[in-house]
Formats: structure tokens, sequence, C-alpha cells
């Protein structure tokens, strides 16, 4: 091989990224999920993950299933005690861990965020929920102000990754900006089940939206996307799991179950993104000066 292959090639082999996903169930003690997670993250990382991508609010049930004044007890200040301990365990561990946390920002204000701590320890910054739910057993907008950050990408060792949370999963303008900002991967942590009432029919036909929708945002951005749920049985709700991973266009290279906790490590090879954008050229050929539109809440017949 000559000197210029060798430079080429490894040039590649540093745009590949091993990317961990912990999905597990919760219990009632923050305690009890913070060890657990901990744990987890150790197995994820002596695996090979480089990134490990934690599921929405792991560190408590899911509360949002009701509206109480005590469940504002569960949030704390980003950065704070739990940045704090995963800092310690990424520099530690040489990963990047990506953190789903309930924030409290102030007296009365809370949010649903993310924060980011790279390999070395370092506390990179926050993503706070831009797209706030309210459906039965869903009730964010009791406990969450709307994210006022903007969409983020976080500069991490081993890739830029955008993340976006749970509901935003559904808003193909999140998925693009956040792209258009240099994300190489959209991670998505989540919350999400099936009532105990459905039928199967119906869990059928939400869990493939669910992840068709974003499996599109792979395609129509030519970026891998990680999307990270939980299971288990919580109140009236079986949290569905299904966590995966999509490549650039589409095609799943991983798809987790729906009643089992899996930690799982999936090799990325991120120079696939330019190959994509290249022969499937959906970038080059947005429209966006006819864009205005989209801007409006609904557009009325004149």
């Amino acid at each position: 091989m000559s000197e210029f292959s060798i430079l080429i090639y490894n040039t590649l082999e540093a745009k590949k990224v091993n990317v961990g996903l912990v999905q597990m169930s919760c219990s009632a003690d923050k305690n009890t999920n913070l060890e657990k997670t901990i744990v987890k993250i150790r197995e994820a990382a002596a695996k090979g993950a480089q990134i490990i991508c934690l599921q929405e609010l792991f560190l408590s049930l899911y509360f949002c299933d009701v509206e109480s004044y005590d469940n504002f007890d569960l949030a704390e200040a980003i950065p704070g005690p739990s940045t704090e301990a995963f800092g310690k365990l990424a520099a530690e561990l040489n990963v990047v861990i990506i953190a789903s946390l309930f924030e409290k920002r102030t007296q009365g204000i809370y949010h649903n965020t993310t924060a980011v701590l790279d390999a070395d320890g370092t506390y990179l910054g926050k993503y706070r929920k831009m797209h706030i739910p309210d459906d039965p057993a869903y009730y964010e907008k009791f406990y969450f102000t709307p994210g006022d950050l903007g969409y983020k990408v976080f500069d991490t060792k081993f890739a830029k990754v955008g993340v976006l949370i749970c509901w935003d999963q559904w808003y193909p303008e999140a998925a693009r900006i956040t792209s258009l900002m240099g994300a190489e991967i959209l991670v998505y942590p989540t919350a999400i089940g099936w009532a105990h009432s459905q039928d199967q029919e119906t869990n059928d036909e939400q869990y493939n939206a669910w992840q068709t929708i974003q499996r599109s945002h792979a395609v129509a951005n030519g970026v891998h996307v990680v999307s990270i749920n939980r299971v288990g049985n919580e109140a009236n709700m079986q949290f569905w799991g299904g966590s995966f991973v999509s490549n650039p266009f589409g095609r799943l290279l991983y798809n987790g179950s729906h009643d089992k906790e899996e930690i799982h490590v999936q090799e990325l090879n991120l120079s696939k993104t330019d190959s994509y954008r290249i022969h499937w050229p959906f970038l080059r050929d947005r429209r966006i000066d006819s864009y205005e539109p989209i801007t409006r809440r609904f557009i009325d017949e004149e």
C-alpha cells in the first residue's frame, strides 16, 4: 500500500465510531436508577462503545403520566450533581455520555434537557426539548417549559452529535436544522409506550410510524440516526423499547426488542454521509427560496 493510500485509509478509519445504546427499565428510586445506569455505561464501554446514549429521563419512572407537584422534586440543576458524576465516569472510561435529565433552571422554570459530557469529562453543554406534548399519559406541558436554546450540535471527541428529544422525533424541521448545523449523528433519547388498553394492530401501527419518521430523517439528511427508548411496565403503559440505529439511507443496522433490557454497540462509518449525499443530493436541490410558508402555523386560502 502506497503512502498516499495509507493516508486515505487512515482518514476513512477515523470517521468510524462505536455508538452504545442503553435500553433499560427504571424504578421509582433515583439513586437506584443512577447506580444501574452507571453499571450499564461501564458495560457498554467494555464492549467498545465510544459514544454512549441513554434514554429519556432515565433517573426516574416516566412521571409525566400524571400531573403532580411532587414530581418537581425530581429535577436538578444542569450542570449539577448528575453531570458531575457522569463527567467523572466519561473521563475514566474515555467515552462520550449523552444523558437526558429533568432540569430545574430556577424557581418555577423546568426543562426536559439532555446534557453531553465529552470523553475527557468536559461538560459540552445541553439541549432543551423544543416540542412539548400534552396527551393522555404524556402531560409534559405541566412540567416542561419549551426549550429556548435552539437546536444544538456538540463537537465531541469522536463525532459531531446532534441531540433531539422524543416528541422532537415527529418534526422533520428539527432534524433538518440540526443536520444543516453539521451533525454527523442524530440522537433521540425517548420515552414512549403503548397503553395497556390498546390492541396489537394499534401497537404495531404506532411503533412503525415512530420508527419510519425517524428513518426518514436519516434519508432526507444523509446522516445516521440513533434512537433510544425505555422498556418496562409503568402505571398503565408498556414502554415499547425498540431502540434502533439507521444508516443514512434508512437501513436498520440494529433494532432492539420490545420487552428486554439491552446494551448494544454499533459501529457507524460516518464517511457514508458524503457518499449518500453525493448520489442522492437532496441538500443540493433544496429550494430554500420557496420555503417561507413553513414558518406559518397554517396556510389559509385567500
